[in-house]
């Protein structure tokens, strides 16, 4: 029996094992992959691999794993990713497992930088990736710091503001709280309804060349093909929707996309090997089959699932419903037991104040009682006394006599005192005046200068220290979409192959040029992303803007984003879409042909201009001056692909006092003569 192989598939948030005979196709090791996880809504997903070149690679489903260039390792590393994205996630995500595998593989793009996305967006998109992760937000449980492990924000984003870790978790914290009664399953897709409107999501990019070489961008997804310059990856410059494309093919290393329109030219570009042109081919006609699929009638199990979703969301809704009626209930509850509190505090309240009425009533009482009985006891003693002077008012009477006998004698012996008084103030006054003049004397005695003191014993002086210092311390539709699995990927087989793109029996197949954004669409969202631009523009350093960010800015500037830009660029014919990369061409060489006119300020008109006296006059140095400047023209009209062109440039000569303006006709591709324009 063959010796079983042994095969690691690596999910977004798992590891697989299994073990694998050699003759097991790429398809049922598939079905075994999405099996185990429970996945239904298959056809956006794949396994990738390395080759034995280091090139990431599809897996082919209908070829044995064994037969396959895997990078030999025991055991096989294969990754399950999206390989085609939905237009609108709202719309054609049904199971949880989907959004869920979708939600991480998208916020590891955007995190690793590799889908642009604003640092305002990021901001947001991390608040919802953090209620997707732990829920609502609880005080008593996620504690400073709570985010400290978990990777929030692209590098790029991080470094271009002048914000510390802690200060980035504080302003994630703030906009996590406002998503408090969220779902985590609703978090997620509410975080890819916001990463869909991203310029890179859900794009794959290839180089290529057109047929002048000039270096350029193709960009696969879901909606189309759009042409990209080589330094702009968020702003197409041609797009071609799935629908207008009859066929696409290659050639070794040229590919052919054929429009619908037949009086359009074919659309040519080359990649720089055959197998990048063997994917573009694969994707090409994954992304078409999903494109058409979503615009004709769902099957009879797909609308069932549908069904089954939309009352999955239905009971969310109902369960939605009835926890807001039982916060609600509970709301009221709450708010009649505080007021049953609050009314039973009151009464305890009054029942205090009764009781402390009550006891200063008693206390009063108590003391009126004890004054009565003062009073009685006062009447009692006023009758004794009354009683004692009636008795003794007649000894009253005669000692009154008797004391007014004493007076007498008293006023005689204070006469005599006054007289004494009198002789010992005279004596006091006199001694007053001695001690004030003692005093003068002390004091004279105490002002005079003393004698100079002895000279101090030598001391030595200690030097003065420092002070010290402190330093600071979905049956589905079948899963395999067409492809070019059929075909080796070596350079020497397979060079040639055509693939016919059907359009038969859809409508309103490019409703998707007229879609609004998520900020758009939703108030809410749109205010939180203007709170955050304006939070984050303090803290913003503009010298670490890159290229994307420039970019960016200019579409926010010029009102683009990415639905705007796609309805742009499909404007008109396909066939004047297809020679829009000349027209494109031909402005930048019209400023190339007036900064050579403002640069050199040279006389630029042939040897047949103007009379024969102005040419005799000229001399023949002016025409071999004008010769050179003309072959430079020349040389730049091809470099920019103007053979065949016709235009008009304005050069001014200046030849002593005369100064004309002459106006040049590219006519064909053997020139023509420049004629004299009166000024």
């Amino acid at each position: 029996m063959p010796k079983a192989v042994n095969v690691r598939v690596t999910t977004m948030d798992a590891e697989l094992e299994f073990a694998v005979q050699p003759s097991t196709t790429g398809k049922q090791l598939f079905d075994q992959v999405v099996k185990t996880i429970g996945l239904r809504e298959v056809w956006y997903f794949g396994l990738q691999y390395m080759d034995g070149k280091g090139y990431p690679t599809w897996l082919k489903l209908e070829k044995k794993v064994s037969s396959q260039d895997v990078k030999k390792e025991n055991p096989l590393q294969f990754k399950f990713r999206a390989k085609f994205f939905p237009e609108d996630v709202s719309e054609e995500l049904i199971q949880d497992i989907t959004q869920k595998l979708f939600f991480l593989q998208v916020k590891e793009g955007i995190l690793s930088d590799e889908v642009y996305c604003p640092p305002e967006t990021a901001v947001l998109l991390a608040s919802y990736s953090v209620q997707a992760k732990f829920g609502d937000f609880n005080n008593e449980v996620h504690r400073p710091g709570y985010l400290t492990s978990d990777r929030l924000l692209p590098q790029r984003v991080q470094e271009q503001h002048k914000l510390s870790r802690e200060q980035w978790e504080e302003r994630i914290q703030v906009w996590h709280e406002e998503h408090r009664g969220m779902l985590k399953e609703d978090a997620m897709l509410e975080y890819l309804k916001i990463a869909q409107d991203l310029e890179m999501y859900g794009v794959n990019y290839f180089d290529i060349k057109n047929k002048k070489g000039t270096e350029l961008w193709l960009g696969v997804d879901a909606l189309g093909l759009n042409i990209y310059e080589k330094d702009d990856k968020l702003t197409p410059k041609i797009g071609f929707p799935w629908s207008e494309i009859r066929n696409i093919s290659f050639n070794d290393k040229k590919f052919i996309i054929k429009p619908i329109d037949k009086k359009s030219p074919d659309f040519v570009f080359y990649a720089p090997r055959l197998r990048i042109n063997k994917r573009i081919l694969q994707l090409c006609m994954g992304n078409h089959e999903l494109y058409m699929r979503r615009r004709k009638p769902d099957t009879i199990e797909l609308e069932n699932e549908k069904k089954k979703r939309e009352a999955i969301e239905r009971e969310k809704e109902q369960m939605e419903r009835e926890k807001q009626e039982l916060v609600m209930r509970l709301y009221q509850f709450e708010e009649k037991t505080k007021k049953a509190e609050k009314e039973l505090q009151e009464q305890i309240q009054r029942a205090m104040m009764l009781d402390q009425e009550r006891q200063r009533a008693a206390d009063e009482a108590a003391r009126l009682e004890s004054e009565r009985q003062a009073a009685l006891l006062a009447k009692e003693e006023l009758a004794r006394q009354a009683e004692d002077q009636m008795k003794s008012q007649e000894q009253l009477a005669a000692e009154l006599a008797e004391h007014s006998a004493k007076i007498a004698l008293l006023e005689e012996a204070r006469r005599r005192k006054e007289e004494e008084a009198s002789v010992w103030q005279n004596r006091a006054q006199e001694a007053q005046v001695d001690l004030l003049r003692t005093k003068e004397e002390l004091h004279m005695v105490m002002t005079a200068p003393p004698p100079p003191p002895p000279p101090p014993p030598m001391m030595y002086e200690q030097p003065e220290q420092p002070p010290l210092q402190y330093l600071p311390p979905l049956q589905y539709q079948p899963h395999h979409l067409p492809s070019v699995d059929d075909y080796s990927d070596g350079e020497e087989n397979a060079s040639m192959h055509s693939a016919d793109l059907h359009i038969d029996g859809i409508n309103d197949h490019r409703h998707e040029e007229e879609r609004l954004t998520e900020a758009e669409k939703n108030e809410r969202v749109q205010k939180q992303l203007m709170a955050l631009t304006s939070e984050l523009a303090q803290a913003r350093d503009d010298t670490k803007k890159t290229q994307n960010d420039l970019l960016h800015s200019e579409n926010v500037r010029a009102g683009r984003d990415k639905y705007k830009t796609l309805r742009q660029i499909r404007q008109g014919n396909t066939k004047q879409r297809i020679d829009e990369p000349l027209s494109s061409s031909t402005s930048r060489t019209r400023a190339t042909w007036s900064r050579i006119h403002a640069s050199t300020q040279v006389s630029v008109w042939s040897g047949r201009c103007g009379s024969r006296k102005e040419r005799a006059r000229r001399g023949p140095g002016h025409r071999w001056g004008a010769r050179l400047v003309s072959a430079q023209l020349v040389r730049t009209r091809k470099k920019y692909g103007l053979i065949g062109w016709s235009g008009t440039l304005h050069f001014t000569t200046h030849t002593h006092t005369h100064a004309h303006t002459h106006k040049h006709t590219r006519g064909g591709a053997g020139g023509g003569s420049p004629q004299r324009v009166k000024e």
